[in-house]
């Protein structure tokens, strides 16, 4: 069975935990309320990393949770969040420093079993939770668009031929057409292509460029 660290500040969580793996087989090797007394307990007793790491989001000694899911992996740990659910930026924090996944703590403790045992063998950790916290995030994907290329992308994707959405703003049409180009590149980079027309406007309409009726926002 897999070896499993819990690092929570509060004490009751972990109590709860340890009695639920213990039921289950998995051995809790370390039960604390900070990553770095963990990292000076392995250090100290000359053992390795545990397979899976259960780290709350929130610690109570002012560390990120970027600086604790960073040196989790970096020690050679998966991490799996325990968290509530409605931290949609901080779960982004956790995905991008490396967590494998996340459960929410209105989870039944068979569902936290069971994502401890998918992580431990190696595998992704797609569940509800996880997937609706980036979901609805808009940062998690967010593109990064200047005013100027929002403008542009903001005419064009709601029907403005390019020609035209250069003589509304005033520029040039081969500077309009390289903040579309720029504007596609920077969806790419975020995971969320938009080779076609259509697909900018639905970009525009996920980010609330454009209204969900495909008309121009407000905003």
């Amino acid at each position: 069975m897999s070896t499993v660290a819990l690092i929570d500040d509060h004490e009751s969580v972990r109590l709860g935990l340890e009695a639920a793996f213990a039921r289950d087989g998995q051995t809790v090797v370390f039960s604390g309320s900070t990553v770095g007394s963990y990292l000076t307990w392995r250090s100290s007793a000359v053992v390795p990393p545990a397979d899976v790491v259960v780290l709350d989001l929130t610690l109570g000694d002012g560390t990120t949770v970027t600086e604790n899911v960073t040196s989790l992996v970096a020690d050679g740990a998966s991490v799996v969040i325990h968290s509530v659910a409605d931290r949609p930026a901080a779960v982004r924090e956790a995905l991008a420093a490396g967590a494998a996944g996340v459960v929410s703590k209105s989870s039944s403790l068979d569902d936290v079993l069971d994502a401890i045992r998918t992580v431990a063998q190696g595998e992704a950790l797609n569940n509800v939770e996880w997937a609706s916290a980036v979901d609805g995030d808009r940062a998690f994907a967010d593109a990064q668009l200047s005013t100027r290329e929002r403008e542009v992308l903001r005419l064009y994707a709601t029907g403005l031929p390019l020609k035209a959405v250069a003589e509304r703003l005033g520029v040039a049409y081969s500077t309009a057409k390289e903040n579309i180009t720029r504007i596609r590149v920077k969806y790419v980079e975020v995971g969320r292509p938009a080779p076609t027309k259509v697909d900018l406007l639905r970009r525009a309409m996920e980010d609330g460029i454009v209204a969900a009726d495909g008309a121009p926002s407000a905003h």
